[in-house]
């Protein structure tokens, strides 16, 4: 006959109550963080820093032989006006090459930039890394050779906290003034998707400090 426990379960009915309770605690555990840094995601992405800053930050994405796509378009207009206003004294331009490109992503920027206005010497471009994580890095050791200390990361809204964490991780002092046009920014379910992806990005990053690969398409 089963032994029965003074509260009338037996030992097999214990440890699946148990078992089920550690279950459902780490399922809630995975709930409040996943929910958390979401929320956290859409919250930096409502963040505008105008607080000065040693330079701006661009960071790269598609442009077509010398020519910024809509994205990257966004990103140097606001960076220019960061600039114009008085936010920071240099714009860093970022972004490697693709296969068969005869452009960096930073070059692109750059050329874009001094086109319209601003000068040649406050621009630096960067055509180094092919992800968020490796230009901060990069970013970060021209920073260093140039004694600046500050930066504020242009952007995407979404993608403002995770390429602010890694700036902050590789040595800046990082804030962020994100776009407020260009496709990313135009349909509530263009937002939602990006959100969803920059989260599961951010967590992997906390992880693993690596960068997320396949959560990186488009958003720098």
């Amino acid at each position: 006959m089963p032994t029965v426990s003074a509260d009338g379960m037996s030992p097999g009915r214990r440890i699946l109550r148990a078992l089920l309770r550690t279950v459902f605690g780490a399922v809630l555990i995975g709930v409040l963080v996943v929910g958390g840094t979401a929320f956290r995601v859409w919250q930096v992405a409502r963040i505008d820093d105008r607080d000065h800053a040693d330079m701006a930050v661009v960071l790269g994405a598609a442009q077509y032989n010398g020519v910024p796509s809509e994205v990257l378009k966004a990103r140097l207009q606001h960076a220019k006006r960061l600039y114009e206003t008085g936010v920071v004294s240099y714009v860093l331009t970022t972004g490697g090459r693709q296969a068969g490109d005869t452009y960096t992503e930073g070059e692109s920027g750059r050329r874009w930039l001094v086109d319209n206005g601003v000068p040649a010497e406050r621009v630096v471009p960067i055509g180094e890394g092919s992800d968020t994580l490796g230009t901060m890095r990069a970013v970060a050791e021209v920073a260093k050779n140039r004694k600046w200390t500050t930066a504020v990361i242009v952007s995407d809204p979404w993608h403002s906290l995770r390429a602010r964490t890694m700036a902050n991780d590789a040595g800046l002092t990082a804030s962020v003034s994100p776009t407020r046009s260009g496709p990313v920014v135009q349909t509530r379910e263009t937002q939602f998707n990006y959100i969803v992806r920059e989260t599961g990005a951010l967590l992997y990053y906390r992880l693993t400090r690596a960068s997320a690969g396949n959560f990186n398409t488009n958003i720098g």
